[in-house]
């Protein structure tokens, strides 16, 4: 792969020689060989040129779905790498929520093996125990050593306070990153929403913060007994955050995510009973995705994700209720950053969370493989159908006004770019 990107605007903050500055690209065999204001090159290598065109180092995001193997009606690792790829993300971390789920070394092997030969690097998580059941560990160790990069129970919270104590010891003698969905089943009961005023005006079952508070404390305590790293994805609440904070004040080995729509949505969005905006955790009020974005701006929240979630057509449009919680988030993750943070901003967060994975991080600079995202951050537009690229179309933020375009990724030896 032999390319030339022109007159592109490099951001790069940890780079003060190219920050903001334009220059050309080359890029011969999936290396950076050249960086300069004006390269002449060739017939045979292929110019790649768009309207106010930023590159930046490639970016990554800690918790995707997909669906296959069993859901392949969902979304494939096909079309779903090639997705994240056009969306700007040229790393990604696959959530354990398949069917059957990844929890043996042999299943980890299949999801890499699947994910061969795309831009978008596939980075899968096992499951934390056999089945997602919550009862006997799964084979940590094994599925480290086959390439996972964390041990996660999608969505399931752990109930059994020992088996985290064990799975967190256990873990410390390879590295391996234990994930804890942070909510207290008992305390969230039959809960499908934010518990407030709007879940009492529609007659809706509401999660109070309470139930991610509680799990998040014990979590916590109990990694102060164990040691090793833990990673609590999706918080919601300010409740939340506070523990996170004095945590890591103690020097604990916790970090954390949020998900982009709770950060810009509120649970003012279920007024309509659209099931869109249906999502676990749930939509919080505004009061809480301020102090969400407070603590994203502070450094408290390690890292923004799209928690990207595809669900078809027969798990949404039903009764609020019976419906399946998720949304889609990779196409619109930069549009809507954009809307909170400034582009400097918005990049850092688009790109940090690969060491706490252990993934090396992406440099902009001669002799370093291209790992890159083009993109334009001034085009503004209002996100419809058809700017979804994945199989389902299950996306909270259709209508929602963006800023920010994608042209796609450089990486892996490959290119994953829109048709102009």
């Amino acid at each position: 792969m032999n390319l030339l990107l022109k007159s592109a605007k490099i951001i790069a903050p940890s780079n003060a020689q190219l920050h903001l500055k334009k220059r050309d690209i080359l890029i011969r065999n999936g290396k950076i060989v050249q960086i300069a204001a004006n390269i002449e090159t060739e017939n045979s290598v292929k110019l790649v040129e768009h309207k106010n065109l930023h590159v930046s180092a490639g970016w990554f995001d800690s918790s995707v779905s997909f669906g296959e193997p069993g859901y392949e009606e969902r979304e494939t690792i096909t079309n779903g790498l090639k997705t994240a790829g056009r969306s700007g993300f040229t790393d990604i971390v696959l959530n354990p929520d398949t069917m059957p789920v990844p929890d043996s070394s042999s299943d980890i092997v299949f999801l890499r093996n699947q994910a061969k030969g795309r831009a978008t690097a596939l980075h899968p998580m096992g499951t934390l125990t056999v089945k997602a059941e919550g009862v006997d560990l799964a084979e940590l160790f094994d599925m480290k050593n086959a390439g996972a990069v964390g041990f996660y129970d999608h969505k399931r919270a752990i109930s059994n306070s020992n088996l985290l104590k064990i799975a967190l010891l256990y873990a410390r003698n390879f590295g391996g990153l234990v994930h804890s969905f942070p909510l207290d089943n008992q305390i969230a009961g039959k809960g499908i929403v934010n518990e407030g005023k709007m879940a009492t005006s529609l007659g809706l079952k509401g999660i109070p913060a309470l139930a991610e508070a509680l799990q998040v404390a014990r979590d916590l305590y109990i990694l102060e007994y164990t040691g090793g790293k833990l990673h609590l994805p999706t918080l919601s609440t300010p409740q939340a955050v506070s523990l996170i904070q004095e945590a890591k004040k103690k020097g604990l080995d916790v970090s954390c995510s949020v998900p982009i729509h709770n950060l810009l949505l509120t649970d003012d969005k279920l007024e309509e009973f659209d099931s869109e905006y249906k999502t676990r955790p749930p939509l919080r009020t505004a009061a809480d995705a301020k102090t969400l974005i407070r603590a994203v701006e502070k450094g408290i929240i390690d890292f923004v994700t799209t928690d990207h979630s595809p669900m078809n057509i027969e798990e949404k449009r039903v009764e609020f209720e019976q419906a399946g919680y998720g949304t889609i988030g990779l196409e619109s993750a930069f549009g809507a950053l954009q809307r909170l943070f400034s582009l400097e901003t918005t990049i850092e967060l688009l790109t940090k969370g690969r060491g706490r994975y252990g993934l090396d991080e992406v440099r902009i600079e001669e002799g370093e493989e291209a790992k890159l995202t083009l993109f334009d951050p001034d085009k503004e537009y209002t996100f419809n159908e058809e700017h979804i690229l994945s199989a389902s179309k299950n996306s909270m933020f259709l209508g929602e006004k963006m800023k920010g375009y994608v042209y796609g990724v450089i990486a892996q030896g490959k290119s994953e770019l829109k048709k102009k």
